[in-house]
């Protein structure tokens, strides 16, 4: 169970803690409990090879340079060899994390350019696993590193660190609790990964490629041909001028979310705020809107929304027929197949465009409008679990997070 303490009753300990725990937090250095553990690797052992990346800590050599790169060559013998439950990282690059903790159950070598620590039997590793990637620790980085061009924070500043502890006790709690919170974290974001991952396998499965009539993967029931056509066929522009000056929202097209408010893709609407709105275009639910010389990183969206919306006139605004099924062009102009059409048609200098006549003259392929919408369909499923797993990753982050501000003096 965990408990929250006053301000005033606060005191040398956190503001929220686990119940049970009463006692004042001490203020201890690294030199109490710390020491330098890493060993020549004289004898040359055949060891694997290891690097401290910035976000997962220890892994192979090999992931986090191409085949080894560079290192590949490097002196073995004089690397440090590194113990199960160590710690290691790297004094130039501490400031943005890389650091690693080692829970496997065999040496590994690190290069010689690495600090390798240990810690006491006053210390839980898992409790100062997270304290070392939390801000409190990036603020004694910041106050010890030194150098000029290029800040180092070596073994003898860690010594000289600052840091609060509770018991052993309270510190093992600590660390258990920030790792359940870590492996759901993890759990979420493998869901996520692979949630991409079968829709972009999809994507690639279940449209036409290579010239084929027909895709390798579709649904049972549906053995036509498809048709290809020219977007001329099935859309037109469809942004009405905004020459009343209608008190309607104004909105932005971002890369990766699609429409947004005006006022949350640009910091209080930016330079647009004062823009003429009557310039405008008027955007109806059911259309599509780009940016002409942002489209090739994704900047297209498709308003889903009840009301009318104005985005700015710098954007290519249409919608389609009854031949198409609007949910299952959203997913073909997020894909690499549309990608291709762009790179074809884009005209320009220093700045490529993608205008809405080089759209018109675009290439799809396309089923019946019943095989367009169960694709559509698959497809947004699937992107509302891809949402739903990311929510429950953001939210489980900001718990950590708030924790991590709490439950540390």
């Amino acid at each position: 169970m965990i408990s929250m303490r006053s301000a005033e009753d606060k005191g040398l300990a956190p503001r929220i803690r686990f119940a049970g725990f009463a006692d004042a937090w001490e203020q201890r250095v690294f030199a109490d409990f710390t020491s330098a553990s890493g060993a020549r690797n004289r004898d040359g052992l055949p060891l694997k090879s290891y690097s401290v990346s910035n976000d997962r800590g220890f892994v192979p050599q090999d992931e986090q340079f191409e085949m080894g790169g560079t290192m590949r060559d490097a002196d073995k013998t004089a690397y440090w060899i590194v113990e199960p439950g160590s710690f290691a990282y790297n004094p130039a690059r501490i400031n943005v994390g890389s650091i690693g903790y080692l829970s496997t159950s065999e040496n590994v070598i690190v290069s010689s350019l690495y600090e390798v620590f240990r810690t006491d039997a006053t210390c839980d590793d898992r409790f100062l696993w997270h304290w070392l990637k939390s801000s409190l620790f990036a603020k004694q980085i910041e106050m010890l590193q030194e150098g000029g061009v290029r800040l180092y924070f070596f073994f003898d500043k860690l010594l000289k660190s600052e840091i609060w502890m509770p018991s052993v006790s309270e510190q093992g709690s600590m660390g258990r609790l920030f790792d359940t919170l870590d492996d759901l974290i993890a759990l979420h974001q493998r869901k996520c990964d692979g949630l991409k991952t079968i829709k972009k396998s999809l994507l690639e499965k279940m449209f036409p490629r290579g010239g084929e009539a027909t895709p390798e993967l579709r649904f049972a029931g549906f053995t036509d041909a498809w048709e290809q056509r020219v977007f001329a066929d099935f859309t037109s522009a469809s942004g009405a001028r905004n020459r009343d000056g209608l008190p309607l929202k104004s909105y932005s097209v971002s890369n990766d979310r699609g429409f947004v408010p005006q006022d949350e893709q640009f910091e209080m609407g930016g330079t647009m705020r004062d823009a003429d709105k009557t310039a405008y275009w008027i955007v109806e639910p059911g259309s599509f809107a780009y940016n002409p010389a942002r489209i090739n990183v994704g900047s297209i969206g498709y308003l889903s929304t009840s009301e009318n919306v104005i985005v700015s006139s710098l954007y290519e605004v249409f919608r389609t027929d009854a031949t198409c099924d609007d949910r299952f062009l959203w997913h073909w102009l997020k894909s690499s197949l549309f990608a291709k059409q762009i790179e074809m048609l884009q005209e320009g200098g220093v700045r490529l465009y993608f205008f809405f006549d080089k759209l018109l003259k675009s290439e799809i392929w396309m089923p019946s409008v019943s095989e367009q919408g169960s694709m559509g369909r698959l497809f947004d499923t699937l992107d509302d679990l891809i949402a739903l797993h990311q929510r429950k990753l953001d939210l489980l982050k900001n718990v950590k997070k708030s924790l991590l501000e709490g439950m540390f003096v």
